[in-house]
């Protein structure tokens, strides 16, 4: 059983489909050029979806048929790129023309860098869709957690906040004041969350003479879902060790290092 998650795993499989209840925007060089509220979440992956929204919701003109056709197991496909003004995004857009899937025909699948930005109702959305199906909550603890590396003690802490992200192993934040700062320097790293919003710092470890990247990370100002997290220091288990309370903490298995995942946090 050692290859079992010590986790819930995300439910959702490959090419379901379901309804988006929340206004979705779109912009492109200033301009809105999507709008709806009727938009699809497609699992093109299990771990989170993408929108695939009404033609009829996108601003008229904006796509651009670059006249190439392809197919996935979703349908017959038209490549299109996306036009406001003098700027021009080729291959973003990806128009489904005939689906079997029930809803898809007719709809078009945006690359997320395909825009300048993206809004659920008036909140922006960073790096991909917010899956309906995932829950995020931070709540305090008083469980010892210590992190070491090549046996070199990073951080221990009695005042940790646990991070429980559906489909992610637990992350374990911990006060900057229960850093070992001589061996952790600053890197310039930025990464974004969906959930959790925009890093403001990164550190890599210094051990042995060498150099471990970006092993943690810090949201100073997180969304307010996670407000308990701010200012406090979250290391991978994927590149550290971690005990709570004693007892190892196992590497996650088999997680994909794809999309946000590596080195977003």
């Amino acid at each position: 059983m050692d290859d079992v998650p010590d986790f819930p795993p995300a439910i959702a499989k490959t090419d379901d489909v379901v309804p988006v209840p929340r206004r979705i925007r779109g912009y492109l060089a200033g301009q809105l050029v999507l709008d709806t509220t009727a938009a699809l979440y497609v699992w093109e992956w299990p771990h989170y979806p993408q929108y695939y929204v009404p033609l009829a919701d996108v601003l008229p003109g904006a796509l651009v048929d670059e006249q190439k056709a392809v197919s996935n197991r979703r349908g017959s496909i038209r490549v299109h790129g996306f036009r406001v003004g003098d700027v021009y995004r080729a291959g973003v857009a990806k128009v489904l023309t005939k689906s079997p899937i029930d809803g898809l025909t007719d709809t078009v699948r945006i690359d997320w860098s395909g825009l300048d930005s993206w809004f659920e109702e008036d909140e922006q959305v960073f790096v991909h869709p917010r899956s309906p199906y995932v829950r995020v909550d931070a709540l305090r603890s008083s469980r010892v957690v210590r992190v070491e590396l090549d046996g070199v003690l990073l951080a221990q802490t009695n005042s940790p906040v646990l991070l429980f992200e559906t489909g992610l192993p637990t992350r374990y934040y911990l006060p900057r004041t229960d850093l070992r700062l001589e061996n952790l320097v600053p890197s310039e790293t930025v990464s974004e969350c969906p959930y959790k919003g925009t890093t403001t710092g990164y550190y890599s470890a210094v051990v042995g003479g060498s150099v471990h990247q970006d092993i943690a990370w810090t949201y100073d100002f997180p969304t307010r879902q996670v407000l308990p997290i701010a200012g406090l220091v979250a290391f991978y288990q994927e590149k550290v060790s971690i005990s709570v309370d004693g007892a190892a903490v196992p590497k996650p298995p088999g997680l994909s290092l794809r999309g946000r995942r590596f080195p977003a946090a």
